[in-house]
């Protein structure tokens, strides 16, 4: 059974429908590597598969953050996730996009 895949932010869910508008936001190809990313969530079936594609560097956060996971986008913007549900998690909630440098 696929991820249930919710958003935070409102501009977050507009990007995810290739609105050209929200991609301005961000710097160029951020969109679109978004938007593959919550197609590979929707897809997933459980967070094993989100640990095995090691190119997305899928690790949960550590501190006052221990309760999201980081995706990354490219080498400076991160996907902030949140993960709920019993074992397996079933629902990610999008929460940012974020510049790690």
């Amino acid at each position: 059974m696929p991820f249930e895949v919710w958003f935070k932010d409102e501009s977050l869910e507009k990007l995810q429908r290739e609105n050209a508008k929200e991609d301005k936001a961000y710097p160029p190809g951020i969109g679109k590597t978004f938007r593959k990313r919550i197609d590979f969530i929707r897809r997933a079936v459980d967070e094993r598969d989100l640990y095995s594609m090691r190119s997305f560097r899928f690790e949960k956060l550590q501190g006052k953050r221990e309760h999201q996971h980081s995706m990354r986008l490219n080498d400076q913007w991160r996907l902030i996730l949140e993960m709920e549900g019993d074992n397996p998690k079933r629902i990610v909630w999008i929460v940012a996009i974020e510049d790690y440098h």
